[in-house]
């Protein structure tokens, strides 16, 4: 077989970081859910907690590949495998520098945690590489940005973070959700150290919780040595569903990218919309930096509805498209940002990051494009009765 990195990407879904079945050559990989293993005369003392058994180092293998990495490590949530990077890379009196607009999660972690470490931090204003230059310091250990970011779609240039970042020998870590490794691979931009959720695009059908990192192989081990402290470790069968999953990766992702185009050009021509945020749109301010860097411009897009609209009454009026805390099924959803993802976040430091209370953010599935707009056109008409 050819290397995973000269694979086409369906076949490297389907085919790279599978479990062979060698006693009875099923057509799938086979679950070793043990969580006991010989410990001598062996090459590997297994061990669930040390991100080892058969099944978790096969899907180590699988995301690798996707990201262009390495080497890779699974965990039970995009929080606890984010948790896990910047604690291994972070101690008292080291600082971080942040970019401002990032899942509500890391920041809620950062602003509640650090303090205790004696860890310091600094956000930035904007997305602006200038901004990020201003607040380095002696001890700055990490730059940590979001690309697309949640939930405005703002678009961070990679290429300047890294060459900023190696200038002064600093750790660059970003969280790929949004994008996932089908429509954006940082680590050909030189970032280091590469996040998911893997509840959303890896897993994609709404029905697993799990983390992932993909970064260099000195890297992985540095991480590993702390998150078997931690405890995040991902079971065997949310494993082996997680792979299921990944091999429909670049199918799923790519349809619904194409979806999303399609909606984010009819919401910005729909006179009952006020804004859209969408990084393939030619009215997004980074759009052509988002060309550069991405291979599709994604499945998410926020737009926010004219005043008099009610935001809630909206979402409770489609029939198609389900109001719904997490993304990136295979089914249409869109949220309220400030009662989710960032309602953790004062409202002064929502309007300081511009997450209005009618934000939508809407993450586009597999469905045909005009039955979604159809669902919108009808909930439109319900509220304006």
């Amino acid at each position: 077989m050819k290397e995973s990195n000269k694979l086409g990407l369906n076949t490297t879904c389907v085919h790279v970081g599978e479990v062979k079945d060698e006693q009875f050559k099923g057509a799938v990989s086979p679950i070793y859910t043990s969580t006991s293993y010989a410990f001598d005369g062996v090459d590997v003392k297994r061990y669930p907690r040390y991100f080892n058994t058969p099944n978790q180092q096969m899907l180590h293998k699988k995301i690798a590949a996707l990201e262009h990495a390495e080497d890779a490590l699974i965990f039970t949530s995009g929080m606890a495998a984010i948790s896990a990077a910047l604690m291994t890379f972070l101690q008292k009196g080291d600082h971080v520098v942040v970019q401002q607009v990032i899942y509500g999660g890391t920041y809620n972690f950062i602003v509640s945690e650090f303090d205790k470490y004696g860890i310091e931090y600094s956000f930035t204003e904007s997305d602006n590489i200038e901004d990020f230059k201003t607040l380095i310091k002696e001890n700055t250990k990490i730059l940590y940005i979001e690309t697309p970011s949640n939930p405005l779609l703002g678009i961070t240039d990679m290429k300047a973070v890294t060459t900023l970042a190696k200038k002064h020998d600093i750790i660059t870590m970003i969280d790929n959700t949004f994008a996932s490794p089908i429509n954006q691979n940082p680590i050909d931009f030189g970032i280091d150290i590469i996040l998911h959720s893997a509840t959303k695009y890896m897993g994609g059908h709404s029905d697993i919780s799990a983390g992932a990192i993909a970064a260099s192989k000195k890297h992985i081990e540095e991480i590993w040595k702390t998150a078997i402290n931690f405890g995040g470790n991902l079971s065997d069968q949310t494993v082996w569903l997680l792979e299921r999953s990944l091999k429909t990766l670049n199918l799923r992702v790519s349809a619904q990218t194409e979806n999303a185009q399609k909606m984010a050009e009819y919401l910005e021509k729909n006179t009952n919309i006020d804004k859209v945020y969408y990084p393939g749109l030619k009215s997004h301010p980074q759009y052509e930096l988002a060309k550069k860097q991405m291979k599709g411009f994604g499945a998410m897009l926020s737009f926010e509805l004219k005043d008099g609209i009610d935001t809630m009454a909206f979402q409770n009026n489609l029939q198609l498209i389900k109001p719904s805390m997490s993304l990136a099924g295979l089914e249409s959803t869109t949220v309220s940002p400030t009662q989710t993802t960032h309602a953790l976040l004062s409202e002064e430091e929502r309007l300081e990051r511009g997450i209005k209370d009618g934000l939508i953010r809407f993450s586009v599935g597999i469905e045909e494009p005009e039955d979604l707009i159809a669902d919108i056109e009808q909930a439109i008409r319900k509220v304006k009765m």
